[in-house]
């Protein structure tokens, strides 16, 4: 009998305290009505082939984090195109590939000039946003996470090249990923494996360092081969068969919420798995990847054509009015044959909210590629609108143990 007892006791103090443990969280489930384009999306995902990744973030004691990750629909292997996001891994890495070089006055800073061997290459000799009316790494990187300039990466993706940008990655765990090619510039698969020669300068406009024209011999593709769609215009001409993704980039959604984890918290990743820049590179890649476009002198971007919001799809989708001062969004985002993506470490300073968010859709009804008739307006800003508020929502009601301390993120602009 007393044996009996104690079992019983004992299993009521469990079930005592197992009631008292938070219940599974299931973000992703009973949307509400007054999100209702979300609601939509999740509930037909296979026809807007919908990814999410979302992680919540907890502080201990010493204002360390700790993460839980949900997931709707995450596929390291289902193809999507990734757009402008894969400028992120090769702004950053062009910081480490600069470390490595180790040579005397080379700095983000030093002019880089890009020449031209080959007919379908494109010289830069001079950038009239810069300052000083010269190209450079820094000012590349500033073009690329402010406003997602597609030459500022070309220049960055000749500046590397792919052998390099590739192993990298892989070195650091991102193992669904392939960068090979320059974007906006029609280029065979063969001309995208040649990169220009390029000059560094000093201040006096002697030559630091010369980098030869270089080509990588090995081949990287998607070895799935994915197609996308029904059709696809070609120089005005329609095909109607799938578009060829073989050639095309290639960013999980998995790696790009990982390369925005790296950058804000590399001390909870191995060493390894970091990228090897110093914590000034950091702090740069984190002011430039959070800036408002209207908040740059150098490049200048002004309204109305570039609105707070204009790389900002979380929460505020394609409002065009202020974003208040309190918010601040660290964040890649791409847009590309109805594709909308955007990687973003979500900030509120006033009421101590953070979180990570991911997510793809795609918006293309009639399934032909290159037309420009995608579900844009009406469908994936509204989505990305809805789910960053959606998660905010959840975020500010989300019971803490400890507030956040978030004053290192807090930057001059």
């Amino acid at each position: 009998m007393p044996l009996k007892s104690n079992s019983f006791n004992l299993l009521i103090c469990l079930s005592i305290l197992l009631s008292c443990q938070p219940q599974d969280q299931k973000p992703f489930e009973d949307i509400p009505d007054t999100y209702p384009v979300l609601k939509m999306v999740l509930q037909s995902p296979d026809s807007f082939q919908v990814q999410i990744l979302y992680t919540q973030i907890n502080r201990n004691v010493n204002n360390e984090p700790s993460f839980r990750d949900f997931d709707f629909r995450l596929d390291n292997d289902k193809y999507f195109y990734p757009a402008s996001t894969v400028k992120l891994p090769v702004a950053i890495l062009a910081l480490e590939w600069l470390g490595e070089q180790n040579l005397k006055g080379l700095t983000a800073q030093s002019v880089m000039l890009s020449d031209s061997v080959r007919p379908s290459q494109l010289p830069a000799y001079y950038d009239s946003t810069a300052i000083n009316l010269m190209p450079s790494i820094a000012h590349y990187i500033r073009k690329i996470l402010l406003v997602s300039d597609n030459d500022a990466y070309n220049r960055l993706y000749e500046l590397l090249g792919q052998d390099y940008i590739n192993s990298k990655m892989k070195e650091k765990g991102m193992n669904h990923s392939v960068i090979n090619h320059r974007l906006s510039m029609p280029m065979s698969e063969e001309e995208n494996r040649y990169f220009n020669p390029i000059s560094f300068l000093d201040e006096s406009g002697e030559i630091i360092l010369e980098i030869p024209e270089r080509k990588t011999d090995k081949i990287y593709s998607n070895l799935d081969h994915p197609k996308i769609g029904k059709a696809y215009y070609s120089k005005g001409e329609l095909i109607e068969e799938s578009m060829d993704f073989t050639f095309k980039n290639k960013f999980a959604l998995s790696d790009l919420h990982g390369v925005v984890k790296r950058i804000v918290f590399p001390e909870t990743f191995a060493p390894n798995e970091r990228f090897n820049i110093s914590e000034e590179d950091r702090k740069f890649i984190l002011q430039y990847m959070s800036m408002l476009p209207g908040e740059s002198d150098y490049p200048k971007y002004e309204l109305p054509e570039y609105y707070d919001s204009y790389s900002k799809f979380f929460k505020f989708g394609t409002d065009k009015s202020p974003i208040p001062a309190h918010f601040r969004i660290f964040n890649k985002t791409g847009n590309a044959y109805g594709h909308l993506l955007d990687g973003s470490y979500f900030v509120d300073f006033e009421n101590g909210v953070e979180f990570f968010v991911t997510a793809v859709i795609y918006s293309n009804s009639n399934e032909t590629l290159n037309d420009d008739t995608y579900e844009y307006e009406e469908i994936a800003f509204p989505f990305f609108a809805e789910l960053g508020e959606y998660l905010y929502q959840l975020e500010l009601k989300r019971e803490k143990e400890r507030k956040p301390v978030l004053s290192e993120l807090k930057m001059d602009y």
